[in-house]
């Protein structure tokens, strides 16, 4: 039925994808992995970094989403971006022709959910191509 699935994957939070893998895998598709560096926004913080940061830290979270794709889904492959990690999981399904999005969620806490809500929740609203969130 699905052909080209897409996972987020955070790679400092088991919890991304222990539940969501399984899944994902159970479609028998294509997998892609996608984990995403988050972006600082203020210009003001990130001119604290080197200029090669953002290339240091794409080729670091590369190396770390091979290794893990290699141990537990071999044969997918690995994507990383740079920025907003709602646009970037909706920018790489797009990209890559993926006809599901499998990502994870947890019970975000009601402060957090009122200001800024849930990455699942925001994919969810803004995606053309079903959106399966495992909890």
């Amino acid at each position: 039925m699905f052909s080209t699935i897409l996972l987020p994957v955070d790679l400092g939070h088991d919890a991304s994808w222990e539940k969501a893998l399984p899944a994902a895998l159970g479609f028998g598709g294509a997998l892609h992995l996608l984990s995403v560096a988050p972006d600082f926004g203020e210009s003001a913080v990130s001119s604290y970094f080197p200029p090669d940061f953002e290339a240091k830290a794409r080729a670091g979270l590369k190396a770390r989403l091979d290794a893990f794709g290699a141990e537990r889904a071999p044969g997918a492959a690995a994507h990383v971006a740079f920025g907003d990690i709602d646009r970037a999981i909706l920018d790489a399904a797009s990209r890559i022709g993926a006809d599901l999005i499998v990502m994870a969620s947890h019970k975000p806490s009601e402060l957090r959910s009122f200001f800024i809500g849930s990455h699942a929740e925001r994919v969810v609203r803004h995606s053309p191509i079903p959106v399966l969130v495992i909890r």
